[in-house]
């Protein structure tokens, strides 16, 4: 069955980033040269899918607008003979039809899904969380959408981890291995500690999720950080007998949800882009030879200097 709609959950407060994150939605940092956002919105329209549902909040408006054709915008670009630069601006807001829905309180992923609800009309749908970015030969949401039409399954996607960093994810309980990267799941917990997580399977940021998982949300109580956790609600899903299947699947992922991780990735497109590898390769290869000759910094805390 055809998946058609796609939720991005983008309603959280994006602390690690402040205080840009005070006037700058996290998603809406520059991740190279496109805000972060446009990498999940893009994945999904070459897997198939232009319907989404994006859970905000009241204060994302730079979001909506993101998402929203800006025909001054494409008059001036026109005025100043930059019709080259409009494709570029206006691709996703002429693609891509938007609905907005406002989760005013961060009461976890699992509460942002449950607020879709009424916006899911088929009985499966995808989700993206915009922190994970894929980056591969084929989506991550189409193999995990060709993963469902096989099997017409709920799909994590599942990669594995360092045993020391289980206790960051949902990790997942292996049932029965039905290929070299798909898993029957036979259970799965939130953010176990590493002595007891039953696997290095860490579910991260794609899923195809049947719609029974609005009622599973709905039947469950708050767990990790006293919110409602998405893993939660598909392992209820699971132990009333629904079938979830794990695929490990192919591509570079990059953690952008913390500042560590986002320079990171910035770097690693940079230099996959032909105009910047070469320059950027130099620029780091000096600082690196530059930092080499300094002596180490004493770190210091932000209470101890004026910005």
């Amino acid at each position: 069955m055809q998946i058609t709609t796609l939720v991005i959950p983008a309603a959280g407060l994006g602390t690690r980033f402040l205080p840009a994150t005070k006037a700058i939605p996290k998603e809406m940092l520059p991740l190279f040269d496109k805000p972060a956002i446009h990498y999940s919105a893009h994945e999904a329209l070459l897997s198939g899918i232009s319907q989404f549902v994006i859970i905000t909040n009241e204060h994302k408006q730079s979001l909506k607008d993101y998402f929203t054709h800006t025909p001054h915008l494409e008059a001036q670009l026109r005025h100043q003979h930059k019709e080259h630069l409009i494709k570029e601006c206006e691709q996703l807001a002429r693609l891509c039809c938007c609905s907005f829905i406002y989760q005013n309180e961060p009461l976890g992923l699992g509460h942002a899904i449950l607020m879709a609800r009424k916006s899911i009309r088929e009985p499966f749908f995808a989700v993206s969380l915009p922190d994970d970015i894929i980056r591969g030969t084929q989506p991550a949401l189409a193999q995990l959408m060709q993963i469902h039409s096989l099997y017409g399954a709920t799909i994590v996607a599942v990669q594995e981890v360092p045993r020391e960093q289980v206790s960051a994810y949902g990790i997942i309980r292996i049932g029965k291995q039905l290929s070299s990267d798909l898993f029957e799941v036979a259970s799965m917990v939130e953010k176990p500690s590493p002595q007891d997580a039953p696997s290095q399977l860490a579910i991260v940021g794609r899923y195809i999720l049947s719609s029974r998982i609005f009622e599973s949300l709905e039947s469950i109580s708050t767990g990790a950080r006293a919110e409602l956790q998405l893993t939660d609600g598909i392992d209820a899903m699971l132990q009333r007998g629904d079938r979830v299947l794990a695929y490990k699947f192919t591509g570079t992922r990059y953690d952008i949800g913390t500042p560590l991780g986002l320079l990171k990735a910035t770097i690693s497109f940079a230099l996959e882009d032909p105009t910047y590898h070469q320059p950027l390769t130099r620029f780091l290869a000096e600082i690196g030879t530059e930092q080499r000759r300094k002596k180490p910094r004493i770190q210091r805390s932000p209470d101890n200097y004026l910005i």
